[in-house]
């Protein structure tokens, strides 16, 4: 299993599942984080957290806990 948090720099990679429970599963889908949508890897903060992303044209800062949660291919 692979999630966002694995994903490289500068590649893209389409959700397959996006986990967690109650408000921060509701709070990642109403971002526009859903199956089957493409996000890519812009850059990563210098110790690691917070990550931004590229999801449905816009720019995205996730947590790093937040990207562990979503399961890519």
């Amino acid at each position: 299993m692979q999630t966002l948090n694995d994903v490289p720099i500068g590649k893209s990679a389409k959700v397959l599942k996006v986990g967690g429970e109650g408000a921060i599963r509701r709070r990642i889908m109403d971002m526009g984080i859903t199956k089957g949508v493409e996000i890519f890897i812009r850059k990563v903060a210098p110790l690691g957290d917070p990550i931004e992303v590229t999801v449905r044209g816009y720019e995205l800062s996730l947590r790093r806990d937040d990207c562990k949660k979503i399961e890519v291919e």
